[in-house]
């Protein structure tokens, strides 16, 4: 008998529970209305004081409050007599900051500074404090950024091609061929280069002998890893190369970051624009005066980072506007620079191989000695990029350190030191460099100096490093009277003479569609050497221009001539000829060229001095993908193949723009694509027949780099049709019965007399409709309409089912 007794005391002790808990609430209720809160007013918010603050003869209330246009809840205040009391904790968490010595409580109305509205009745209050006595987080704001898609990658092959050939005088002719063989997939690019060429001479003979030549050029594999900035690359390569280094090519391996992978990730520093709005107000951010950024931001400090369109030193100006329509105006001057990485990025890349020689001559012929090479820049601060980098080989060791640094509105400077050693030598290179710029004004210097043998591993198979090299720029661009410039280049290798060089340049708008140049360049060293070119192009329309020239230098004087009218970019024909009279070059060239949805092909002779000859060119590619080959122009990046499902004629859109329909296979090759961004493609549905069902219309494509993706915009036949169905005495089925097609559970709704839309029907047909008097089923065949359009079927009467 024990467990039944305990087991039936469960329910009492949870009785006991509840009324002793309502107790509580009850005295707690009574408790509260005894200290003055209003019968009907809201509770205090938590981490409110329970102390009363309504003095002899007030009461305690419970406020919505508005600080500086911004609601915070409710408070816990005393009245006075129409006059508000707070304690200093509850106006501290509001943000208040009352000055030292104040009393607690406080009344509100003799606060300095501090607008009171009390509203007894609605039982709120707004207050407006100056900012100073206000500590309010501070907002951040950013231009919101482009969400990049997955990347993904089809197994394919490709072959670009580039064939070149010339007819001269006589006998003399010669032929070229440029290929890219490339393979793709989730594994990587796998592509190779090669050039062949076939050259006659005139020997006088028709039948002349051919010289031929093939070598291949460049040969390698690579796979990349987007979320990770890795590239790692094996076969021919460059190592990398700052500003002070040489790059060298070489066979053998290579990894580092690659911030290509991700296009949409800001590398550089991005400005911080700092303000703060007494109310909550609308910003707008204007660079240079176009706008560039609009959002909200609510009062207190705000911190706006975005990236101003903008290089070099510029204005930035954020108005904000608030809910009375007042604005203010705060005014930043900026400077934006490509050559520095934001604080906390670093780049690096670390090589290894050998030295390939003869490049474009001999196929396979690479240095005996390996080869490693490193690079890495760092983003030390916002404003200063550290940059070293450093190669070995057998007998030599070179390193250096550079980096460049953000003067504030001043520009930017640049600086580096290497050494190198070995084999019983060494020295060193210094380098500096300064660039300035803004809307008016350019300024830049470069220059690189070496001391003792200074050497790299470019130099051990290749020229030694220049001795001395600079060069200086100066720019004044004007509203009215055009762009003038002026710049120096120095140049002095080991053993060989230095060279000066100086130019003046001016160039000027003459209205919309023309323009005027005058370039003057100075030989500082052989003073007798110097020419003067004035040109002047205008624009006929979109796609045609001309131009006229005219050519001072210690040889005499020229005049050219030149017009061209550019191929459409989706496809047509365009041509281009040129004149030169004056010199013993006197000739001229034409050619007439085509842009088709294969490849681009050009033809053209050329008559200079006694050198005559016509010419030919053809480039393109062919893609073998999903089962199928392709015939497109050359291939330099991404594309896509687009699948219709076996679909033929379906329009296809990139960027909203038409690009051609699919085959017989249903299929189109797009291109070109940009790897690692978002491609937008579509398909156009309306001149589709109606008994077709489509998944999408709309894609976003992300190729990785040189590869094809296959991007699929399901498409399928179905048999559909509109049913009337009636019963047995020829009245519409009633609205809303449910239908079920071949065994499958009702889905489908019967409408207005009767009819339903079905669009998952086979040749033959049951339907099991469930009405409210009771079940009854149909049967018929399906017929294609002979207008393409959608059948209309019936009326079918519905056989009622027997009831059991």
């Amino acid at each position: 008998m024990a467990k039944p007794i305990r087991a039936f005391r469960w329910p009492s002790a949870l009785a006991e529970g509840l009324l002793l808990a309502i107790a509580l609430l009850a005295g707690s209720a009574h408790a509260a209305g005894s200290a003055g809160a209003t019968p009907n007013g809201p509770a205090p918010v938590a981490g409110a004081d329970d102390a009363s603050l309504a003095g002899a003869n007030g009461q305690d209330v419970y406020l919505d409050v508005t600080l500086n246009g911004s609601a915070r809840g409710i408070v816990h205040f005393g009245d006075r007599g129409g006059q508000l009391w707070a304690s200093d904790s509850s106006l501290r968490a509001l943000g208040v900051n009352l000055p030292a010595g104040s009393p607690d409580p406080v009344r509100l109305q003799s606060i300095p500074g501090l607008q009171v509205q009390y509203d007894a009745q609605q039982q709120r209050v707004t207050l407006t404090a100056p900012l100073a006595m206000l500590k309010l987080p501070e907002t951040t704001l950013a231009v919101p950024g482009i969400a990049p898609h997955k990347v993904t990658s089809s197994p394919g092959l490709l072959l670009n091609y580039d064939l070149y050939g010339t007819q001269g005088e006589g006998s003399a002719a010669s032929m070229s061929a440029f290929t890219e063989l490339r393979g793709f997939g989730r594994w990587g690019v796998l592509s190779s280069t090669a050039l062949s060429q076939q050259t006659r001479a005139d020997g006088g003979l028709p039948g002349g002998s051919w010289q031929r030549q093939s070598v291949r050029l460049d040969t390698s594999w690579s796979q990349s890893w987007p979320d990770k900035l890795l590239t790692l690359r094996v076969g021919d390569t460059l190592t990398d190369a700052l500003t002070w280094t040489r790059a060298t090519r070489i066979g053998g391996l290579q990894i580092g970051s690659n911030f290509a992978l991700q296009p949409y990730t800001l590398t550089t520093p991005v400005p911080a624009l700092l303000g703060q709005a007494t109310l909550p107000s609308q910003i707008d951010l204007y660079v240079n005066g176009m706008r560039q950024f609009n959002g909200q931001v609510p009062a207190g400090p705000f911190q706006l980072n975005t990236l101003p369109n903008i290089s070099g030193a510029g204005n930035a100006q954020v108005v904000l506007t608030d809910a009375f329509g007042r604005s203010t105006t705060l005014n930043f001057s900026l400077y934006g620079t490509q050559q520095l990485l934001k604080q906390g990025l670093s780049s690096w890349s670390v090589e290894l191989g050998r030295v390939r020689e003869n490049y474009g001559l001999v196929s396979n012929d690479y240095g005996h000695d390996a080869v490693t090479s490193g690079t890495w820049r760092y983003g030390l601060t916002n404003s200063f990029t550290f940059e070293t980098h450093g190669e070995a080989t057998t007998g030599l060791a070179n390193g250096g350190i550079g980096g460049a640094w953000l003067l504030g509105q001043a520009g930017v400077l640049s600086g580096s030191v290497a050494h190198s050693g070995g084999s019983g030598q060494s020295g060193s290179q210094f380098g500096l460099g300064y660039n300035w710029t803004n809307s008016r004004f350019n300024v830049g210097f470069s220059g690189t100096r070496t001391d003792g043998a200074y050497q790299d591993v470019a130099a051990l198979y290749g020229s030694l490093p220049a001795r001395a090299a600079g060069s200086a720029t100066v720019g004044y661009n004007t509203d009215h009277i055009g762009s003038f410039s002026l710049s120096y280049l120095y140049q002095q290798y080991p053993g060989q003479t230095a060279s000066r060089y100086a130019s003046a340049g001016w160039f000027k708008s003459l209205g919309r569609s023309a323009t005027l140049s005058v370039t003057a360049n100075q030989d500082l060293v052989n003073t007798n050497l110097r020419s003067v070119f004035v040109n002047l192009t205008w624009a006929i329309d979109a796609r045609t221009s001309a131009s006229v020239g005219l050519q001072h230098d210690n040889t005499g004087n020229f005049f050219t001539a030149s017009t061209s009218r550019a191929t459409p970019t989706e496809g047509g024909w365009g041509w281009n000829a040129a004149l030169r009279q004056g010199d013993d070059q006197n000739g001229g060239q034409g050619e007439l060229d085509y842009l088709g949805p294969y490849g681009r092909y050009a033809a053209g002779v050329s008559a200079f001095g006694g050198t005559r000859y016509a010419y030919g060119d053809a480039n393109g590619a062919l893609v073998f993908m999903g089962g199928h080959p392709f015939a497109a122009r050359q291939i330099n990046d991404a594309f896509a193949l687009v699948s219709t499902d076996g679909v033929p004629g379906v329009p296809v859109l990139l960027e909203n723009r038409l690009v051609g329909n699919t085959d017989g296979n249903g299929q189109l090759l797009v291109t070109p694509l940009n790897s690692y961004q978002n491609n937008k493609l579509g398909i156009d549905p309306m001149g589709l027949p109606a008994d077709l069902r489509i998944d999408r219309v709309d894609a976003i494509a992300s190729p990785s780099d040189r590869a094809g993706t296959l991007v699929e915009f399901g498409i399928t036949p179905v048999r559909s049709a509109l049913v009337t169905l009636v019963d047995a005495a020829g009245k519409p089925l009633p609205l809303g019965s449910t239908v079920g097609v071949n065994g499958k559970p009702g889905s489908a709704l019967v409408g207005y007399d009767g009819e339903v839309y079905l669009d998952t029907l086979a040749a033959h047909n049951v339907l099991a409709v469930q009405t409210p008097q009771g079940a009854c089923s149909v049967r018929f065949d399906y017929h294609k309409d002979a207008s393409g359009g959608i059948p209309q079927i019936g009326p079918l009467s519905c056989t009622p089912e027997a009831r059991p």
